[in-house]
């Protein structure tokens, strides 16, 4: 029974408790008029008796189910079979008793269903007339509804339903649904609380036009599904450019807060929605138990991946972190934001560059990272081009200082973030990553205590000094958007994508027979740098050619047209982790490369670049630059690779 001691603690239960008895009192004066007419006033006394004996049998009842307790706001089909639950016990209660007393004489023995049925109706009514009240449903608040903003939901599921009730019980909500559009042709013509499912969508602009000529054109179309592909966005931005509409995407279902808000609002189209996929999402209690309790070393901790390596990390809480990078001011950027959001952290900024073995050594020392996590690298591809000796020296050999620091001092596990541009690279920065991976590789391989854990990844939207802000830039300035050719294209993924492998390999890495191996994410198919400059015009509600230009500019040193994920002798093997796959290992013994990087090493420190890009070449036969025959290095064959051994 439940329990009644906030009945009087309560005043709005027991009006609600007084108001349902009353019904049930009316309820059989009602049903012995419906039966038997003006003779019902005849048997005022019987009736008046009956009557009361119904209404005590139905406060009884109330005790047991609670109706009172529910709040009329928020009347579902839950509170409906409440209430004939109630009013079913009521009778099967009441009809013995009216026997007991009254031997049915005088009284029709319908009297009973009668005042069933009328029962539910009195219980049922005044709530509903709330629920529609509170829904702004009734037919005086439509000049109210009229002042909203109209909008066209894609989409006719879970998530309409939920954002459609969320707009109706708002009293704050700007938003009034105007209808539903969907891919499902079984949906066309239903009804999802009380808006129309109009068409298909691939019919949308003439839906809309429809609309239109009702007074009801949408000012906003809204994605209620999570996952779109690159397909349907391009579409629906073509639609809202045509029809002067905006396109933006719902929340998160599970996101309750956002509908709660007063100043709730869709979200915008973001870069991330052009992906062309879900964006993943990995085993976020196993990187958290990694970093828990656990000292933890970032390289290169200002740039883009190494302060949200920094922001993951943090949260997890680790006993110790040192931020290490050799730009005092991205460094100093990253350290504010964390000892606002962590006070208590215990962490350290370190200046330092990871080409100093005896700095780095010195960092070790007094850091004992139990795991390091090197994102340090030279990463804009023309650069290092122009700048090879410097490429070479940050990205193969400072990773080679790393490593060693990490042998020396024995750390348990270091994490190499590496890129695809390591994958037969055409330029000095992929080709130094790949030395990079060759070494940890080996170094993995040898069993020599710590672990070598490997991740490659793609593009990073948004990242610094890639083409995603580049193309924001030029566009505040009016344009012309430059892409270097019409067929570039790449892999893309989120800065969260990207840490979260990183954290996902660092975690379960050490517990496979994975030595040597790279883990890389599963980015789905390369977008076109064009399409995505395309896509980025229309976000900016501009139309790519007439309102902003797109300029080709032509390939820059050391570009290639395809990125790749994978050499050919490293297949992708599938793993129990979604969405990771990894790379079998490519390397010579670890000895071989150490030896070659001491040349290397000896050619950066005397500047003789000649030397370095014949070790470079080398090691990384597969590379393969378009100014080879100006740099007087040996045309090795493409067929020449590094041992596979595993």
């Amino acid at each position: 029974m439940k329990t009644i001691s906030n009945i009087f603690t309560q005043p709005r239960n027991l009006l609600v408790l007084l108001h349902d008895t009353a019904m049930a009192f009316l309820a059989v004066g009602v049903a012995f008029y419906l039966r038997l007419g003006a003779q019902a006033f005849e048997q005022v006394e019987i009736i008046l008796q009956l009557a009361s004996v119904y209404a005590c049998l139905a406060l009884i009842i109330y005790l047991f189910t609670g109706l009172y307790r529910h709040v009329w706001a928020y009347v579902s089909f839950v509170d409906a079979v409440n209430i004939v639950r109630s009013a079913t016990g009521v009778a099967l209660a009441f009809i013995p008793l009216m026997f007991l007393f009254t031997r049915l004489e005088d009284v029709p023995r319908s009297v009973p269903f009668i005042g069933w049925f009328v029962f539910v109706v009195f219980l049922a009514t005044p709530r509903l007339t709330f629920r529609l009240f509170k829904d702004h449903r009734l037919g005086f608040l439509a000049a109210e509804e009229a002042a909203r903003i109209p909008v066209l939901m894609v989409g006719a599921g879970d998530e309409a339903a939920h954002f459609i009730r969320a707009t109706q019980m708002n009293t704050h909500s700007r938003y009034r649904v105007v209808g539903l559009v969907t891919a499902t042709p079984g949906r066309v013509g239903q009804v999802i609380n009380g808006v129309d499912v109009l068409g298909l969508e691939r019919d949308v602009t003439a839906i809309i036009a429809t609309l239109a000529a009702r007074n009801l054109a949408p000012e906003r179309l809204i994605l209620t599904r999570p996952e779109n592909s690159r397909e349907t966005l391009r579409t629906l931005l073509r639609v809202a450019q045509d029809t002067g509409a905006e396109l933006t995407k719902l929340p998160p279902v599970a996101d309750l807060r956002a509908y709660d808000e007063p100043d709730f609002a869709p979200k915008p189209i973001a870069l991330e929605d052009l992906l062309g996929r879900p964006a993943r999402s990995l085993d976020r209690e196993a990187m958290d138990a990694l970093i828990r309790g656990k000292r933890i070393l970032i390289t290169g901790a200002g740039g883009s991946i190494g302060s949200e390596l920094v922001r993951q990390i943090a949260a997890s809480g680790p006993a110790h972190i040192s931020m290490l990078d050799h730009g005092e001011f991205n460094l100093y950027s990253i350290e504010q934001e964390v000892r606002q959001a962590w006070p208590d952290l215990d962490m350290k900024p370190i200046i330092a560059d990871v080409r100093d073995p005896g700095r780095i050594a010195t960092t070790f020392e007094t850091s004992k990272p139990d795991i390091v996590f090197h994102a340090a690298a030279l990463k804009h591809v023309p650069m290092v081009e122009y700048n090879p000796l410097e490429g070479l020296a940050t990205n193969a050999l400072g990773t080679r200082v790393i490593a060693d620091a990490c042998l020396a001092h024995n750390v348990p596990e270091m994490v190499l973030i590496s890129t695809d541009k390591a994958v037969n690279p055409a330029n000095v920065m992929g080709a130094g990553k790949r030395l990079a991976e060759i070494y940890c590789q080996a170094a993995d391989v040898t069993n020599v205590g710590t672990r070598f854990i490997t991740v490659r990844f793609g593009n990073v939207l948004g990242s610094t000094g890639s083409v995603v802000p580049l193309f924001q830039k030029q566009l505040s300035e009016g344009g012309p958007l430059t892409v270097t050719h019409p067929e570039i294209e790449r892999y893309f993924m989120t800065v969260g994508e990207a840490v979260e492998l990183v954290l996902q390999a660092a975690a379960l890495g050490p517990g496979r027979n994975d030595r040597g191996a790279i883990y890389v994410l599963d980015m789905g198919a390369p977008v076109k740098i064009i399409d995505l400059a395309r896509q980025i015009i229309h976000l900016a509600g501009k139309v790519p050619d007439e309102d902003i230009k797109i300029k080709i500019i032509g390939l820059r040193p050391g570009d290639k047209l395809t990125e790749e994920l994978f050499h050919g002798q490293e297949p992708p093997v599938g793993t129990d982790m979604d969405g990771i796959l990894i790379a079998r290992p490519r390397v010579s013994a670890f000895e071989t490369i150490a030896a070659r990087l001491d040349h290397l090493k000896d050619a950066c420190a005397h500047q003789k670049e000649s030397a370095a890009l014949e070790v470079l070449t080398d090691l990384v036969p597969e590379l393969s630059r378009p100014d080879r025959a100006q740099i007087n290095t040996p045309n090795v064959s493409g067929s020449r690779h590094l041992k596979v051994i595993k």
